[in-house]
Formats: structure tokens, sequence, C-alpha cells
């Protein structure tokens, strides 16, 4: 099943099957079937909350930067049609240092309205990176809520960026 578009769409693709990035994070990346990493983290867009990219550790042992536009998913891996899509790690800092990662966001407190929701447990993707769900967790466990303009992340012991 593919869940973002394939290479021919590129950005402007318009139909994506929304996924968790926990689905996201443990897909490896492959070129025409080699693997050139895994990617570990997806960052999100500091003002729109959009997922960016992804922090991808290749088998070389460095860190790079996907843009999430670039890949699809698609028979349990995100493909990529080039190598240079994948920014180098020099790069990948110019993202982390203007988005927001999402494995430091997780259990940070989520607000709906003001009132306590659940802690960031996951964030479900969909076009355009934009995020479509949040899931938190409460007492009761799992719950997914709309993304919407009334969810915030609230201020936490974890650092946002």
């Amino acid at each position: 099943m593919t869940r973002f578009p394939p290479p021919a769409l590129g950005h402007d693709g318009s139909v994506v099957t929304p996924i968790r990035a926990d689905e996201l994070v443990v897909l490896p990346v492959r070129l025409h079937g080699i693997q050139l990493g895994r990617a570990v983290d997806v960052l999100l867009d500091r003002e729109d909350g959009r997922a960016l990219g992804l922090d991808v550790h290749c088998g070389d042992g460095v860190h790079r930067f996907l843009p999430l536009p670039t890949a699809f998913v698609a028979d349990g891996e995100l493909a990529i049609a080039s190598p240079l899509v994948m920014l180098e790690e020099d790069q990948l800092s110019f993202y982390r240092a203007r988005t927001f990662s999402l494995a430091e966001l997780r259990g940070r407190p989520v607000e709906r309205s003001g009132a306590p929701a659940g802690r960031l447990r996951d964030v479900v993707i969909g076009s355009r990176g934009a995020i479509v769900d949040v899931i938190v967790e409460t007492d009761e466990g799992e719950r997914r809520l709309a993304y919407d303009g009334t969810l915030r992340f609230a201020p936490g012991s974890r650092s946002a960026a």
C-alpha cells in the first residue's frame, strides 16, 4: 500500500493515506531497493506544525535530512528516486535549528482549548506533511485528537527544540 505519492506526483500529490510518525521511523530508506539508512526522527515546522522531513541515520553512520516530499512509503520502505534528495549533516543541522523534533516533543502535555488533553504520544501525517491528528496518552489509554487551532503543546519539563 502506498502511503505517500510515488515520485511522479512529487510535492503536489494530493492523494495520501495518513500515517503515524511511529510507522515512518521504523522504515528503511531505500534507493532502488538498496537500503541507505533508517528514519529516526520527524522534524516539524515551528510555525504550522507540518512535518518537513526526516532525520535519517545512514549506513555510513552519518545523519542526513530527507525532505518529506521527496520520499514515498510503499512495500515497507521509504523509497527515494535519487541519493541527491538526502541532504548532508550540516543541512540537517540547519533544519534541526528551525524545527521541532518529534522525539523531543513526545511526552509533553497537550492542551485542547486550554484544558489538559493528555501527553503527546505521536502525530498522524497526511498530505504535504500536514499533521491531521495527534495521539495523546491519558489515564484511560491512547486517544486520537483532530489537529486544529485549539490544540497546543503545553510548557513542560522537556525542551521543545
